[in-house]
């Protein structure tokens, strides 16, 4: 299985339920108080679009290169979460009236976090999964695409 797709696929399992709960359950109530005229039912065909696309991002911004560190990701990954948050957050306050400044920064400090942490723990699970897969998927060309113990 390709790199890639392991990373993107541990990047998108971490990401999503982290998110949920904390939109969900822990953030719930403040942005109900601060936006809740506002707040509708979610609609998940763009909820779904926006982590697939998302999580794209963390790999072409953040994590995907072969030198990739948790370090690096961890630092790229909050910065990321920093620029693609304050873009919509700062553009919401512009824009719609109800939108207020603690919105902004508790949503900005959880896009860098919730970035940071994803793509750290995408990448150290993609690191860790990625040659056990490779190892189990190589076949030798002398065993004619059988796997030697797999008869």
């Amino acid at each position: 299985m390709n790199r890639y797709v392991v990373l993107y696929l541990a990047t998108l399992i971490v990401m999503v339920p982290i998110d949920f709960l904390f939109l969900g359950v822990v953030a719930k109530g403040f942005f109900a108080a601060q936006v809740g005229d506002m707040l509708g039912e979610i609609r998940p065909a763009p909820a779904i679009l926006f982590y697939l696309l998302y999580v794209v991002g963390i790999l072409i911004f953040v994590s995907a290169s072969a030198t990739a560190t948790w370090r690096s990701t961890l630092l790229y990954g909050a910065l990321f979460g920093l620029f693609c948050y304050a873009t919509f957050e700062l553009t919401s306050l512009s824009l719609l009236k109800h939108w207020t400044w603690p919105v902004v920064i508790v949503d900005v400090a959880w896009g860098s976090f919730v970035t940071a942490l994803s793509s750290t723990l995408g990448l150290t699970i993609a690191n860790w999964i990625t040659p056990k897969i490779e190892r189990f998927i190589v076949v030798d060309a002398d065993t004619n695409g059988v796997i030697p113990g797999r008869e």
